[in-house]
């Protein structure tokens, strides 16, 4: 599986675990390597922590089933098998996915993509400065012919729900996706009303023309698994998308580009409760804590990951053993989900930003400095 974010070669192929974490200063930090979607068959893993009993292997229907949803969305979008590997990890933690990068890099077909590779029903909403909570959650409306109010049901009603340029609407609208991503539930005059499952938002933000946008709070930030950034494809996969377009590839008509369903919910239901099987050795818990924690201690941070991010650190590190055909956490997982896993947790000095200092070269300097158990 692809690693969840690879800037810079986001095609990474058959890595069974994830490379150690570069060597880096503040100033000069190279870019994470990303986890990348390993093979069905996967490569002899690392030795397995010392417990009483060997820890199981991950099903390897499962795991083929999930693999071959990259194969499917690469059939439609070209050059993002990490950011796809992301969303799948998302899944399997239940959590949500904050996607950015600048207009034009696939990002809705992407969604589109994997729904239909996953068999999931799918909603879009553009986020504007005009919408409405109920334009989100839905609402009572008032039936002539029966004299009551009924519950019309919003977009949020759905499995993958695109939020696309969340930034662009205020607070007030934006707030009203918080219970739904929190709870798996909205409330409408005062009766909760439960959402499908899975249910993931994906939420999309432009890096650039921040005029008339609305920051998203660092409490909402909060509430993301991932915070996945999308670059423009390399100039080969560039071209590869030209010559699609040149052999009558239409973005709006997956299923005669070939995308199919090869995994669904049962599939997604059965690798979530594996993914709560996977061990961790109090060590490597340990060190997810000492990696938060070292934020929290950076001269170049305002704000630090909270637990609640060490938290949703060990939920992905542990997908991630799981996709990479573990049942056990290495230091390893935890280094290659740190950055799109808290990269949206921490704020920067404002002097520290304007000496160039990024929350990626923050990340990268704690990881190479953070003792690793051995």
């Amino acid at each position: 599986m692809t690693d969840p974010e690879q800037n810079h070669d986001p095609a990474g192929h058959a890595a069974a675990a994830p490379p150690p974490a570069p060597q880096a200063t503040v100033q000069q930090a190279q870019q994470p390597q990303q986890p990348t979607f390993a093979p069905a068959q996967p490569a002899a893993p690392a030795p397995a922590p010392a417990t009483a009993h060997a820890p199981e292997r991950p099903t390897l229907a499962l795991r083929t089933a999930l693999a071959g949803v990259r194969t499917e969305v690469g059939k439609a979008v070209v050059g993002q098998d990490s950011a796809v590997t992301s969303l799948l990890i998302a899944l399997l933690c239940s959590g949500h996915v904050l996607l950015e990068g600048v207009p034009g890099v696939a990002k809705t077909l992407l969604v589109r993509s994997l729904a239909a590779a996953l068999d999931l029903d799918t909603k879009r909403v553009q986020f504007t400065p005009d919408l409405m909570p109920g334009d989100v959650t839905g609402s009572l409306v008032y039936d002539a012919r029966t004299a009551q109010f009924s519950f019309r049901e919003g977009p949020v009603f759905t499995n993958l729900m695109l939020a696309d340029e969340i930034n662009r609407t205020p607070p007030k609208t934006q707030a009203s996706l918080l219970e739904a991503m929190e709870e798996r539930q909205v409330s409408v005059d005062g009766e909760p009303r439960r959402l499908p499952d899975p249910f993931l938002v994906i939420a999309t933000q432009n890096p650039v023309e921040y005029e008339g946008t609305y920051p998203l709070p660092e409490a909402q930030l909060d509430r993301f698994l991932l915070k996945v950034l999308l670059p423009v494809p390399e100039r080969e996969q560039e071209i590869e998308v030209l010559a699609r377009h040149a052999a009558g590839f239409d973005p709006r008509d997956l299923a005669a580009a070939g995308v199919r369903a090869v995994a669904g919910p049962a599939e997604l239901a059965a690798a979530r409760a594996e993914v709560r099987r996977v061990q961790v050795a109090p060590e490597v818990l340990a060190y997810a804590v000492d990696v938060c924690r070292a934020t929290r201690q950076s001269p170049s941070l305002s704000l630090g990951v909270s637990p609640r991010g060490a938290t949703a650190l060990l939920a992905t590190a542990r997908a991630w053993a799981w996709l990479s055909g573990r049942m056990y956490v290495t230091p390893d997982d935890v280094k290659a989900l740190a950055h799109p896993t808290l990269r949206h947790r921490v704020q920067l000095r404002p002097e520290a930003e304007l000496e160039g200092v990024t929350a990626e070269s923050v990340l990268s300097t704690v990881l190479a400095t953070v003792p690793v158990p051995r």
